[in-house]
C-alpha cells in the first residue's frame, strides 16, 4: 500500500501538489490523468522520490517518510527498489548489450547470480516480444523497442509498485499500440502499476481505478466506469478535447 496525506509542493510561482490525500491499492492498475501541468507528473514522481514535497506524510508498506525532515540515504534506496520507475523517455547504457542493460541492476544490487539474473531477462524480454533483441546494443532498438526493453528493465528489479510515466508520448501510434498492449498485459496479473498517460483508450482498459488531477488537486478518485460514463462537466469538457485531438 502506498499512501499520501496532506502532500504539498510549492515551485517558485507554480503550486504543484496542493493538499494530496491517496492511497494506492496493491494488485491494482491505477492511471493517472488531466491537462498539462496538473500535477501528474509530479505526484508519480513524489512516489520514488525522483521529487520531494515540502510537507506531508508518505506511508510505503511500513515505512512511514515525512517530507519536512530530511530523507535519509538508506530510506531513498529502499523505496526506490520498492518502486520501479518507467521514463517517457528511458535511458540505457549504450556500451551495453540490451541482456546487460537489464541484468546490471539485479546482479549488482539485488546480488542475485548472473546465470538467475539472465534467465529472468530472457524470460522478460520475451514477455515483451523482444526475445530475439538480447544481444543488441541500444543503437540498434527503434523507440518502440527501447521502451518495451525499459518496462523489462524495471520488472527486472522485482519492484512491488511499477510506476510509468507518460510511457507512449514519444512514440507515433503504431508503436505507442504495442506499448499499450503490453502494459495492458501486465496489468492482468498481480504487478501494481501507476501510470500517467494521455492515451484514454488505454485508461478505459486497463485502469482498475483512474485519477484526475487540475491545479495540483485530485479532482476525480473512482472507477473508469464513472470517469468515462458519468463525468462531471470538467471532465466531459476534458475527454471531448482528447476526441477532438484525435
Amino acid at each position: 500500500m502506498l499512501k499520501l496525506e496532506n502532500i504539498n509542493k510549492q515551485y517558485v510561482e507554480h503550486r504543484a501538489l496542493e493538499n494530496i490525500n491517496v492511497t494506492f491499492q496493491s494488485d491494482q492498475t491505477t492511471v493517472i490523468v488531466g491537462p498539462s501541468g496538473s500535477g501528474k507528473s509530479t505526484l508519480l514522481r513524489s512516489l520514488n522520490l525522483l521529487e520531494q514535497p515540502d510537507s506531508g506524510i508518505y506511508t510505503l508498506d511500513n515505512q512511514v517518510i515525512d517530507f519536512s525532515q530530511p530523507i535519509t540515504t538508506q530510506t531513498l534506496l529502499w523505496t526506490r527498489r520498492q518502486t520501479g520507475m518507467v521514463f517517457q523517455q528511458p535511458r540505457m547504457f549504450d556500451h551495453l548489450s540490451v541482456l546487460k542493460n537489464i541484468t546490471e541492476a539485479p546482479i549488482q544490487v539485488l546480488k542475485e547470480p548472473k546465470a538467475t539474473a539472465q534467465a529472468e531477462a530472457l524470460k522478460l524480454l520475451a514477455a515483451v516480444g523482444l526475445a530475439d533483441t538480447a544481444n543488441r546494443y541500444p543503437y540498434q532498438l527503434s523507440g518502440g523497442q527501447t521502451q518495451r526493453v525499459a518496462i523489462a528493465r524495471a520488472l527486472a528489479m522485482k519492484p512491488k509498485y511499477l510506476l510509468l510515466d507518460e510511457p507512449t508520448s514519444a512514440l507515433d501510434p503504431e508503436l505507442e499500440a504495442q506499448i499499450l498492449h503490453i502494459l495492458n498485459q501486465i496489468a492482468k496479473t498481480d504487478q501494481t502499476m501507476i501510470i500517467v498517460t494521455h492515451n484514454m483508450d488505454f485508461a478505459r482498459a486497463a485502469a482498475d481505478r483512474i485519477l484526475f488531477l487540475e491545479d495540483g488537486q485530485i479532482q476525480f478518485d473512482g472507477t473508469p466506469t464513472d470517469f468515462f460514463d458519468h463525468p462531471t462537466a470538467r471532465i466531459e469538457h476534458f475527454l471531448n478535447a482528447y476526441k477532438f485531438t484525435d
